[in-house]
């Protein structure tokens, strides 16, 4: 027996040593067994020991040789401590041998070669979060487990759909060679650099975009302009059709938006500029500045009735505004769907936005047009900037046959069961309103299948407190989209994985329902104080722990594990492209000079200005990755427990 109970504090017991601990290993860490002849054997993990006396911390109990987790029964003072064996060990940290619907996580810190295998259901089918400082193994850590889950695993999960949002372009290396383990695993990968031949660019058609995903894009700040964007989607396949149902109630929309102008009782010389204005921008082959207005031994244009004379009066208002009233319906006309033009870009809702600021009578005040005028800003710029090629899309397809296309793989016509969203190139504005609609699809997508949660689609997004924050979407849409997702996507098969190295930044919503956790190294006292806050059950020991952690070594806890585990995580092979800068390689190394390179040398030492700014340079940044060699960070054997044991009985 290892000792007796001196004192029981809350979660805490303090046992007296009956043995010699100086010649034992280190015990910290270890789990013990309290027995006192009943049914039931309560275990504990052995926190501090010193030369007398030892602390543990209750962990839960087994009872018909079934480990339950929790603190709620306290031992007896007689009871009988010894360390735990083998085949209680197997109940709290699950078997050596890897069954189907399990996979390896990585090895056991504490019980050197002890193998962490964790069900799949109990991990997968529940947000998690990854969190660990810059440089603590992420990126390895995540690379790793995907790659075990595909190619180490009985049965690889074939059906499933892992989405990764790469703000670093880390992925691909670890991930792009995985066929060759197992040709039966897709991977798939979109880019956001514009000049990349090899992936295929990441597009999201125009026609896809709702009122939601463009108040993201352009930054819609009041619920106020909602309606401004509603308005723009519903002209939109109306101003770019051509048929004549199409263009009678393109007229009809033209004339009431110019009557507004013609009765807003403003100046006729701002009246005329507007109704140029609008007719320039919007009109028909019927209604324009050139129409014809005939009267009676005369007939001259639009254009022409738009005059102002000497008196700054327009005296054929009366005979415009007759001439508009014209195109006016009294009843509305019904289009059917095979009329409109479904198949719009940027350009065409820009003019449908514009139009809409006018049709929303905003002209005739100041202040309100230049309140709505910012989103017809913003989308100009949208349109005609650098990221209008993430909003250019080739063909028609429609939202459905979009979400497959994003998953189906061109080669082979089958499934990609991981789909990597490279987002490195784009700003983190942009990267947000991507990250953001494209969930959304997805959500949408799940929750609509027939049965529910037949489908899983997992969303796994590195530098999470980038993106998954808390947002002003509740209070602008109403909701935020991975909020939404974390509190109703289990349900309908749709799962967040949180990696982050700021965890504070992280909306609190989207981390309260995180149900496992992978810790690895944290320093930051905010990141501490909110991990301790935020994650149940983890202790002040646990926290300490955090702080000390090597490269790969982490402690997860959580509903797929029964008790927190410090593991060690397997280095993965290859590994991401995550290492950092090797500076002996960079400031040091020999490397053979470019010829482009060599020919801006030549015109610095010349003084050429001009040849130095002609020149353009390729660098390859990409830095060697340094090869590993996983150690074993454990310093007892399980094997060692039943002599240990068979000690402590004696003494």
């Amino acid at each position: 027996m290892l000792g007796t109970i001196e004192e029981i504090i809350d979660n805490s017991v303090v046992i007296n040593l009956g043995i010699d601990i100086s010649k034992q290993p280190n015990l910290v860490g270890l789990h013990v067994i309290f027995e006192d002849g009943g049914p039931r054997k309560i275990i504990a993990e052995i926190a501090s020991v010193n030369k007398t006396q030892m602390k543990a911390n209750l962990v839960g109990e087994i009872r018909d040789n079934v480990f339950a987790p929790g603190s709620n029964i306290k031992p007896k003072f007689s009871s009988t401590i010894r360390l735990i064996k083998l085949d209680e060990l197997e109940l709290l940290f699950g078997k050596q041998e890897l069954a189907f619907g399990y996979t390896n996580f990585g090895t056991s810190n504490v019980y050197e070669g002890y193998k962490i295998n964790v069900g799949m259901n109990d991990f997968f089918n529940k947000h998690f979060s990854i969190i660990g400082v810059s440089g603590s193994g992420k990126s390895s850590t995540v690379s790793s487990l995907v790659q075990k889950l595909y190619t180490k695993t009985v049965k690889p999960p074939l059906n499933s759909a892992l989405f990764f949002f790469d703000a670093y372009g880390e992925y691909a290396n670890a991930f792009e060679g995985i066929h060759l383990q197992n040709p039966n695993v897709i991977y798939k990968a979109y880019t956001t650099n514009v000049n990349d031949q090899k992936d295929e660019l990441l597009r999201i058609p125009p026609w896809l975009l709702d009122v939601d995903d463009l108040a993201l894009l352009l930054d819609v700040n009041s619920p106020s302009q909602l309606p401004i964007i509603q308005k723009a989607l519903n002209l939109v396949a109306i101003l770019t059709g051509n048929s004549e149902n199409v263009i009678r109630r393109k007229n009809d929309i033209i004339a009431r938006a110019l009557q507004d102008i013609l009765l807003s009782g403003k100046d006729s010389t701002k009246i005329r500029d507007q109704v140029v204005g609008v007719l320039t921008k919007f009109n028909t082959e019927t209604l324009n500045l050139n129409s014809k207005i005939v009267q009676p031994g005369y007939v001259r244009t639009l254009k022409q009735c738009l005059f102002i004379d000497k008196t700054g009066k327009m005296q054929e208002m009366e005979l415009v505004v007759e001439f508009v009233n014209g195109y006016i319906l009294d009843d509305q006309v019904e289009i059917p769907e095979s009329e409109l033009n479904r198949y719009y870009s940027l350009a065409d809702l820009e003019l449908a936005m514009e139009f809409s600021l006018v049709n929303e009578g905003v002209l005739k005040s100041d202040k309100v047009y230049d309140t709505a005028n910012v989103l017809n800003v913003r989308l100009h710029s949208l349109a005609t900037g650098e990221n209008k090629n993430f909003f250019t899309y080739p063909d028609y397809i429609t939202k459905e046959q979009y979400v497959e296309s994003l998953i189906m793989d061109k080669q082979s016509h089958r499934r990609a069961q991981i789909i990597n969203f490279n987002i490195n190139y784009v700003d983190d504005r942009i990267a947000k309103a991507m990250t953001k609609i494209l969930s959304r699809m997805l959500f949408l997508k799940a929750a609509s299948l027939k049965p529910r949660g037949s489908r899983a689609f997992h969303i796994i997004m590195e530098e999470a407190h980038r993106y998954v924050q808390q947002d002003s979407d509740i209070e602008v849409l109403g909701y935020n989209i991975f909020e939404r997702i974390a509190k109703e996507g289990r349900k309908y098969g749709v799962f967040l994985g949180l990696i982050t190295q700021r965890p504070e930044e992280l909306s609190s919503t989207c981390v309260s329902q995180c149900a496992n956790f992978i810790i690895l190294r944290t320093i930051h006292p905010n990141d501490l104080q909110y991990v301790k806050d935020m994650v149940p059950n983890i202790t002040q020991e646990i926290v300490l722990q955090l702080k000390n952690l090597k490269p790969g070594n982490c402690i997860a806890f959580g509903s797929a594990f029964k008790v927190p585990t410090s593991l060690y995580v397997d280095p993965p092979n290859p590994k991401p492209l995550s290492s950092d800068v090797d500076l002996e390689s960079v400031w040091y190394q020999e490397t053979p000079v470019s010829s482009a390179e060599a020919a801006v040398m030549r015109s610095v030492s010349a003084g050429n200005v001009q040849d130095i700014m002609n020149q353009q340079i390729s660098i390859n940044n990409e830095q060697p990755v340094l090869a590993g060699t996983p150690q074993s960070v454990g310093n007892r054997f399980i094997q060692d427990f039943p002599a240990l044991d068979q000690t402590n009985n004696t003494q």
